[in-house]
């Protein structure tokens, strides 16, 4: 079997990952950074959506496993203290693949710039550049809404505990395939009006936003921001792909939504 590894890389973190490294080589496990069927998350829920996008060219081909070294990871099943569990349980078990929705995204430009695609783990975020945010929001090919306020939050089921839940959006079971939409800061008054709400919509529905004053947005797809200019139209529904995560342990969804945010 084919691994590769993806430490947070602070010293505790690398220290980890060398020593998992030595211990699956000795069970003849080989390192491949490129083609890995196994890849190790050593850190945070940052390191994994790193490993995620790093490898989301080989979705169907490589499953990934979380060791938490810091605060306690949504994502990671492990401790620094059960690596040698982790090991044995990789080289001698086989593993039971747990599959998770991902958010398709796809940026459309005014001008002749080719269409952009993404997929995220956790959410796309938009957000106005400058001045007050103003964008038309479409569902099935009809619109809904015209938003004004700080911006969305477009998330998957997994992601519905990350920046969803700080903005009030609802923590979803990710066997159930579906994006939510969540505000940030609407304008609600007698002459402009939002649903003020978050709204699920099933793996059949699309949801596509359209900039109505600025064409200039600052975009977040997971940890990676950046600003994309002469906006058209931006697209969202549930991907076709789905990451796969290798379990040698059961730690259910809600044990981990539990165990991240009510546990002391």
């Amino acid at each position: 079997m084919k691994f590769a590894i993806v430490s947070k890389g602070d010293e505790k973190s690398n220290t980890l990952s060398e020593k998992l490294k030595s211990y699956l080589t000795d069970f003849k496990l080989e390192y491949d950074e490129i083609e890995p069927e196994i890849t190790i998350s050593v850190g945070g829920d940052g390191t994994l959506l790193s490993a995620f996008q790093r490898y989301r060219h080989r979705l169907n081909d490589t499953a990934f496993v979380g060791i938490h070294t810091g605060h306690l990871g949504f994502y990671a099943d492990w401790m620094p203290d059960e690596i040698e569990k982790l090991v044995i349980a990789i080289a001698k078990t086989k593993c039971r693949i747990v599959e998770y929705p991902l958010l398709e995204v796809i940026i459309y430009y005014n001008n002749e710039r080719k269409e952009e695609h993404y997929l995220a783990l956790n959410e796309a975020t938009i957000k106005s550049v400058e001045g007050t945010f103003v964008i038309d929001v479409e569902i099935k090919d009809e619109l809904f809404e015209r938003f004004r306020g700080d911006g969305l939050c477009v998330s998957t089921p997994s992601g519905s505990t990350a920046y969803n839940k700080a903005l009030g959006g609802a923590i979803i079971h990710p066997s159930l395939e579906s994006i939510q939409i969540a505000e940030m800061a609407s304008i609600n008054n007698r002459v402009f009006r939002t649903i003020g709400s978050p709204l699920i919509l099933p793996a059949h529905h699309k949801c596509i936003f359209r900039p109505v004053t600025h064409k200039d947005f600052l975009i977040g797809i997971d940890h990676l921001t950046f600003v994309q200019k002469d906006i058209q139209s931006l697209q969202f529904r549930v991907a076709d792909q789905k990451i796969r995560f290798a379990r040698y342990k059961p730690f259910p969804f809600w044990s981990r939504v539990r165990a991240s945010f009510i546990d002391e």
